[in-house]
């Protein structure tokens, strides 16, 4: 891991790369990666040479081993300090946690309450964005009448470059993807009754570099049209909004915030290539039983997640087990403590995995 640490090092000075932003992006990723392991090894690699050093003179006794002797408990102990510290960076981890994030965000059931809810959950998101010091980009975004959301797009980056992969927006969103329920009086309820209605939350970590993901021009098909507001009635009189259609796969991605085609057309392929990133990895997890996706990181985006219920100002995580009655901070943006009780469990289990591995390597 030092060797290509100091490779990526090198690549990232040469012409060709910074030539290339997205390439010198995805190597800074994977440099930022490195490096936090490295550099907890090389306080581990010298702890342990001053520690043997000084043991060596301790056990050839004379006047200078007293001198020594009394600095033996101290080393050994940072040495033992960095070696849990170095297990702990060595720990399987998420190759995408430092990545960025595409959210889709879309109405379920329920119709107009749906579409209301689903932007609540956008504004959730973007004001725990903002928290988190990140960038909130609106991609596409399809809204009613009432301001609910029928559909959204957006891209939610982090700012500079990451010394944790683990403080990364993918690393927090990644358990953000399933269905997402609401109790409560809707605004469009005269009577006063409670509703459920849900929503989808669709979490794709946002790729990089164009070349790790491969789209042949043949297998793409282009459709231009005018953009069109809440209703249905026209906001553009020229045909900025692109729809792509990626024929092998069926995948469509339609964009038309941007007011120039070129813009839409580049937003519509940033999204498609998170899509098919995230196809790629998921028929690679079928075909590799021993790959393991634990329960709050399941593929199923189908699955309920979490109930949002606004009479009792509660929150529950059907996955976790996690339940407040802070729900308005929760909408405010304050999403720490659920989305801890996922990454916790997810830890957890990553551990298991990797002391299990250690003891089959020893039998």
């Amino acid at each position: 891991m030092e060797r290509e640490y100091l490779d990526i090092e090198k690549q990232m000075a040469s012409p060709e790369v910074l030539a290339h932003p997205d390439k010198l992006r995805s190597l800074g990723r994977r440099y930022s990666k490195l490096g936090r392991v490295v550099k907890i090894y090389r306080a581990y690699a010298k702890a342990a040479k001053d520690l043997a050093e000084v043991q060596e003179i301790v056990a050839g006794g004379g006047e200078d081993a007293e001198l020594f002797r009394d600095e033996v408990p101290a080393l050994r102990a940072k040495t033992d300090e960095l070696s849990e510290q170095l297990t702990d960076a060595l720990l399987p981890r998420d190759d995408d946690d430092d990545r960025d994030v595409i959210m889709e965000i879309k109405g379920g059931a329920g119709g107009e309450e749906s579409a209301l809810f689903a932007g609540d959950l956008a504004r959730m998101y973007q004001r725990y964005a903002e928290k988190m010091g990140w960038t909130w980009e609106v991609l596409s975004l399809n809204q009613t009448e009432l301001g609910g959301v029928k559909d959204g797009q957006f891209a939610i980056r982090s700012k500079g470059t990451l010394e944790d992969p683990s403080e990364g927006v993918w690393a927090h969103l990644k358990y953000e993807g399933g269905v997402h329920r609401v109790q409560r009086v809707p605004v469009t309820e005269s009577q006063g009754r409670i509703q459920t209605s849900t929503a989808g939350v669709l979490v794709f970590a946002e790729v990089d570099d164009p070349g790790e993901v491969e789209i042949a021009p043949n297998d793409i098909r282009i459709d231009v049209y005018r953009s069109s507001g809440p209703g249905g009635q026209s906001v553009n009189t020229t045909d900025s909004a692109v729809r792509i259609t990626h024929i092998p796969t069926g995948i469509v991605v339609s964009m038309q915030d941007e007011k120039s085609q070129i813009q839409n057309r580049e937003s519509a392929m940033r999204v498609l290539r998170a899509r098919l990133r995230q196809r790629q990895l998921d028929e690679q997890a079928e075909k590799n039983a021993a790959m393991r996706h634990s329960q709050v990181r399941t593929m199923d985006r189908s699955e309920r997640i979490r109930t949002y219920n606004f009479p009792e100002n509660r929150i529950a995580d059907h996955r976790t087990g996690y339940k407040a009655h802070n729900l308005d901070q929760v909408m405010d943006g304050d999403l720490d403590a659920v989305i801890d009780s996922a990454r916790q469990i997810d830890e957890r289990a990553r551990l298991e995995e990797a002391q299990q591995a250690a003891n089959a390597d020893k039998q």
